[in-house]
């Protein structure tokens, strides 16, 4: 009879070997919370803050696996904010949103998924105030079942997994808190971005912000 071969957590991580099971969900919906229409389709991005995209992403780590939540202005490709949790609050979400908010100024158009944090009545209220009309954002959310709607945050999310969460293998939270702040500074003060003209997501925010 063979033996198993055993793969090393390192090995794993580099090759991106994983168990085929199902993954904790990051997009759950709530019936009962109102939907948004999806504003993005045929939309010249043609400035920053005219849209941000949020959305959450598993990251697993040596053991365990923590949340990934993140903010990326779509015209310079800037991660205006994040963060992570062992859990996927509404509340979370929206201390996200409120702190680009309060350092960035409130974007045109706000994307997010249909998941329940992002319909949430605690979400919208950080968003809108408390006039669900409120015309200086308004609230975008991808179609159900439409993955490249919010394309962006997606490029973002294969990029920081493969390139660092995949090659470290992080030990524990502070270990990968500290990983993905690093990260998120190179990302967005020092890697070009071909799609930028080979520019960085800060310079292109600030030119023409």
């Amino acid at each position: 009879m063979k033996s198993k071969r055993k793969f090393s957590p390192e090995f794993k991580a580099k090759v991106a070997l994983e168990a085929m099971c199902p993954k904790p969900k990051t997009t759950v919906a709530a019936s009962e919370h109102k939907k948004y229409p999806y504003l993005l389709r045929g939309l010249d991005i043609v400035r920053p803050n005219q849209v941000w995209e949020m959305d959450i992403t598993y990251i697993p780590m040596r053991h365990g696996f923590m949340y990934l939540a993140a903010i990326i202005d779509v015209f310079s490709r800037r991660i205006m904010g994040w963060s992570l949790s062992n859990t996927m609050e509404a509340e979370w979400c929206a201390e996200i949103a409120e702190e680009a908010f309060l350092r960035y100024g409130r974007p045109e158009i706000f994307n997010t998924d249909q998941g329940s944090q992002f319909t949430s009545e605690v979400f919208i209220k950080t968003l809108v105030g408390e006039c669900p009309d409120n015309p200086k954002l308004r609230i975008s959310m991808d179609g159900r079942g439409r993955a490249t709607d919010d394309i962006y945050i997606e490029r973002f999310w294969r990029s920081i997994k493969y390139d660092d969460i995949y090659l470290n293998a992080y030990e524990d939270a502070l270990d990968l808190w500290h990983g993905i702040e690093n990260y998120i500074r190179i990302y967005n003060t020092e890697r070009l971005h071909q799609s930028l003209g080979y520019q960085t997501p800060e310079n292109v925010y600030r030119k023409a912000s």
